[in-house]
């Protein structure tokens, strides 16, 4: 059977299995060319079938995919805006809203050539990387409290040729204190959900380190409290949020001094992300 036929039936399986029906095709794809080893072209244009071990291997794959583990768990891989990152099971995989963080920050750098940023709760790096490879001149800095996500974002930057600086701490903890009252901006994305969602959430998002996922609100007053040290004058501090947050972040944000505190939305229309300009 060729393997677009394959494609074609592990999507119905997908399917039938309780995988949201408008994402098993592309899932299906994902897993068999994570086993082939092949691009997408390569798989609908390959005549030969597949070897025993290859379609043991693929059933073994939407079997685990039909039981919960994130499709990045199993493929290893995550796009973020135009990047390709790696993934680990023990480090919280990008999500496609998180990349409204990184156009918040972009539009902040407008018009400065050689920014200093700060990513703070990098994981994978993602949000570092993402302004690194569209912001050329920023020189950027990631810190994260777990010695996986530094590994991994370490990683994913030489993997990807992107220069940044990704320090373990907590925090503006890591970085250089020379950097006191000049950095451009300063985003984050911390761990924001309420505890009390936790039987709420898709079993996707229970993958991630819990640690990476739940926390407390109070965290933002203290990430306003840091930029306000760190930032320059006119500088901006954005973080991504809980949608039923805003009220709470953007006081967080007023209640330290910022000015301009701003709520963006994701594409689903939820409150995503809250900006503010340090005065």
């Amino acid at each position: 059977m060729r393997p677009a036929e394959v494609a074609r039936r592990g999507a119905d399986y997908l399917r039938r299995h309780g995988v949201d029906p408008g994402q098993a095709e592309a899932e299906s794809e994902a897993l068999l060319r994570r086993v082939l080893d092949v691009g997408r072209a390569e798989l609908f244009t390959r005549a030969a079938g597949l070897t025993t071990a290859e379609a043991k291997a693929y059933g073994r794959a939407l079997c685990r995919r039909c039981t919960g583990t994130p499709l990045q768990h199993l493929t290893g891989e995550q796009g973020f805006r135009r990047l390709v990152l790696e993934v680990r099971p023990n480090v919280f995989v990008p999500r496609p809203e998180t990349e409204v963080l990184v156009d918040v920050v972009l539009r902040a750098l407008d018009g400065v050539e050689t920014p200093i940023v700060a990513d703070l709760c990098t994981g994978s790096g993602a949000v570092a990387l993402a302004v690194a490879d569209e912001h050329p001149g920023a020189q950027v800095y990631a810190t994260d409290v777990s010695d996986d996500a530094v590994a991994l974002a370490r990683a994913n930057a030489i993997r990807l040729g992107l220069a940044i600086d990704v320090e373990r701490g907590d925090l503006f903890g890591p970085l250089p204190s020379r950097l006191k009252g000049r950095i451009d901006a300063v985003s984050a994305n911390p761990p924001y959900v309420p505890d009390a969602r936790r039987q709420a959430l898709p079993v996707d998002v229970l993958a991630d380190p819990a640690a990476a996922v739940f926390g407390d609100p109070a965290l933002y007053g203290r990430l306003f409290e840091g930029a306000h040290t760190w930032l320059r004058s006119g500088a901006t501090l954005a973080v991504e949020i809980d949608d039923e947050a805003a009220r709470i972040v953007s006081a967080a944000a007023t209640d330290v001094g910022f000015a301009d505190v701003t709520v963006h939305a994701d594409l689903n229309g939820r409150d995503r992300v809250v900006s503010a300009r340090r005065q």
